[in-house]
């Protein structure tokens, strides 16, 4: 009984110190954040400059340096669909001063495509909030003479294999928006993956590449001055960005739902004090009529939500993006 007695009270000894360790590295995190931020805040993204996920990210450095009054750096850092700069982030350390513009990719597609990883998508990650969703667009090659999405399908069904169609990285939501196309109308069209706009754009220009799927917000002024031809958007409903390029659903691909989102987040094990303080700047920028006018103008529509929200979507899009890889047949070696 003596025995018995001793090894309880060592037991709930152990339990007590282990509580209190807790506790106080707790604490010790959250005294960290106090005074909060004392020097630069870096945004890392993980595409070259120009694109979607850039654009918004600088937007939200204007905003934030005017209210916080220190140096807001967008760092990027393209490579393997974003996998490159979400492990910088993954592994940095959670104290709110290294942030990721996180998208769909990283966290929805790259864990089904990818045979290995470096990081975990979602665990190694603290939400702070949804910023924004693009449509995105097929664009093609003027002079490869087609008007609309119909005489697409039957200029690739006449010639399979032979048209290509970019995207900005491999496991990205435009990688994804091409093989949900040729899943869902039977055409055979090769992926030809580049780090970025800033490579891809040119090449569907002068002809390279046949067509490109790539966010509204990129390619919009291509498309206004004529330089490229839009065949159709990827969202149900047109953008109020560029109401006049039809959706690809309404063109006979009913259901055809491939959407751009990007979101904020932190290392994971990020202080819940930091963590409401981000989010609440966030929703803060984003509300401002000018920060919101820019990101409409270019395509963007804002939407700042709950951490909890934002882990909701992902769960959810993650299980509709594994679904069409694993019917894709798709893997990938980092």
């Amino acid at each position: 009984m003596k025995n018995a007695s001793m090894m309880v009270k060592a037991v709930v000894f152990l339990l007590a110190t282990l509580v209190f360790g807790a506790q106080a590295q707790t604490n010790a995190s959250l005294k960290s954040s106090e005074g909060w931020p004392r020097q630069a805040i870096r945004i890392v993204v993980t595409f070259t400059p120009g694109g979607a996920p850039d654009i918004l990210a600088r937007v939200l450095a204007e905003s934030w340096q005017q209210t916080l009054g220190v140096p807001i750096l967008v760092e990027n850092r393209p490579g393997y669909g974003g996998n490159i700069g979400a492990d910088l982030v993954a592994k940095s350390e959670p104290d709110g001063y290294t942030l990721l513009i996180g998208t769909v990719g990283i966290h929805a597609i790259n864990g089904a495509l990818y045979e290995k990883m470096s990081f975990h998508p979602i665990q190694d990650f603290t939400p702070i909030s949804f910023l924004a969703s693009t449509p995105n667009v097929l664009v093609v090659n003027k002079k490869l003479g087609v008007k609309n999405m119909h005489e697409l399908i039957e200029l690739a069904k006449a010639n399979p294999n032979q048209l290509t169609f970019g995207s900005s990285g491999v496991g990205t939501s435009l990688h994804m928006s091409g093989e949900l196309f040729k899943e869902m109308t039977g055409v055979e069209i090769r992926h030809i993956p580049y780090k970025g706009r800033a490579q891809s754009l040119p090449d569907l220009i002068s002809g390279r590449i046949s067509m490109l799927f790539d966010n509204l917000s990129s390619s919009l002024p291509l498309i206004k001055s004529g330089e490229v031809q839009a065949l159709g958007v990827t969202t149900l409903k047109r953008s109020p960005a560029a109401p006049e390029i039809p959706t690809l659903a309404e063109q006979g691909l009913p259901g055809f739902e491939a959407t751009s989102w990007f979101s904020l987040m932190a290392p994971a094990n990020l202080p819940p004090n930091l963590q409401k303080r981000l989010n609440t700047l966030t929703r803060q920028a984003l509300s401002r009529p000018e920060v919101r006018n820019k990101l409409l103008a270019s395509g963007l529509e804002p939407k700042p939500g709950t951490p909890q929200e934002l882990t909701q979507l992902i769960q959810s899009e993650a299980n509709k993006w594994g679904r069409v890889i694993y019917r894709s047949g798709a893997k990938l070696e980092q």
